[in-house]
């Protein structure tokens, strides 16, 4: 079965073709039109990929329904329309995607994986906020967790990489979003998201863990609007707050020529980051394996050391000349290190594909 898959990120759109055996057979990414899929684009690229007999959108948020790739009709469409306060960034985007191309294709399959599904079946200490009960009953408040189609894929990887089970998993998705997840023989015991993509990590322009009452805070005493909040948090915080820019090349590229702004940026975000993977670490009673994976985690070294560099007590160390050299599927693990440390291509088309394959029952 030929998949294409169909990821929609903040300004294009990803597509990927991929035979039966994962191998890519066509890739275009065609431009977002004032956040929204063109479905005149979409169509053109659509056009030069030959024999697609099933199509894989990545959706971000599946709420506690979706727990692995759901077929997309009418019905479920709506019922992920009826999600996207849950994710106002990635969610709409999703959907554009979703509507454009059921258009461009209505003969061809189509199904939608969630970044939400690989947590679906959080233990119930990880998943469960100290709110009060009669919240938890009347909404679905609880902690939901993403990036699990790039977090999945990456602990299969390691399999393979490793030659066998690797153990207690620490994964590190680091991208314009980030993530980590504490995962044991295949399954995530713990995460960094939430409820919604803002928890955890900071990342390119989200803010990641604030204290609550600065939330009230600003609501109530500084006179701020809810949508003013959200946008602050949402778009203008994280590295894009701290130092003017949301681009972690740049960052660094600053950081190291002396910018204050970006001194304090980059240590901000790998204090956080050491924290966030002790933490998993501590759910999973230890860590023998941890992988860095996505636009910030395959590609920035310095990135990789920083976090690296105040976990030695976890047996974390790297090996400085791998670290600087890896650009793909690597291993970087210094030699009087305990722990292996991986560099891992995200693929999460592969992953979008394979499930695709699975629930329509494809080869």
């Amino acid at each position: 079965m030929r998949v294409l898959v169909v990821n929609t990120g903040s300004s294009s759109v990803k597509l990927r073709l991929l035979g039966p055996d994962d191998e890519l057979l066509c890739r275009e990414d065609p431009p977002l039109d004032e956040g929204a899929v063109s479905e005149e684009k979409l169509a053109a690229a659509v056009e030069g990929f030959s024999g697609v007999d099933a199509v894989g959108h990545r959706v971000v948020h599946g709420g506690g329904e979706f727990s692995g790739a759901a077929v997309l009709d009418d019905g479920t469409v709506e019922r992920l329309r009826g999600l996207t306060g849950l994710a106002p960034l990635h969610q709409p985007k999703a959907l554009s995607g979703i509507d454009a191309m059921r258009r461009v294709l209505p003969e061809t399959p189509q199904a939608a994986c969630f970044d939400t599904a690989f947590h679906v079946n959080l233990p119930p200490e990880a998943a469960t906020y100290a709110i009060p009960r009669e919240w938890r009953e009347r909404y679905p408040l609880r902690r939901y967790g993403f990036h699990g189609i790039s977090h999945a894929y990456a602990v299969r990887r390691a399999a393979e990489m490793l030659g066998g089970d690797p153990g207690r998993l620490v994964t590190a998705h680091l991208g314009a979003g980030a993530s980590l997840a504490a995962v044991r023989r295949g399954r995530c015991v713990d995460t960094t998201m939430g409820f919604t993509p803002l928890e955890g990590l900071v990342m390119n322009s989200r803010s990641g863990d604030v204290d609550p009452g600065l939330v009230l805070w600003l609501l109530r005493d500084a006179g701020f609007g809810a949508e003013e909040v959200a946008e602050g948090l949402e778009r203008h915080g994280g590295l894009a707050g701290l130092t003017g820019t949301s681009d972690m090349r740049d960052v660094v590229r600053r950081a190291e020529g002396g910018d204050a702004d970006c001194v304090l940026g980059l240590d901000v975000y790998l204090h956080r980051l050491r924290a966030k993977i002790a933490a998993m670490a501590a759910a999973l009673g230890g860590i023998d394996t941890l992988v860095f994976t996505g636009g910030v985690g395959e590609n920035q070294p310095v990135v990789r050391a920083g976090a690296a560099e105040r976990l030695g007590f976890l047996g974390v160390g790297l090996d400085p000349e791998a670290n600087d050299a890896a650009r793909a599927d690597a291993d970087i693990t210094g030699p009087a290190a305990f722990v292996r440390t991986l560099v891992i291509t995200s693929r999460e088309d592969i992953k979008i594909a394979r499930d695709v394959r699975a629930r329509l029952g494809g080869r």
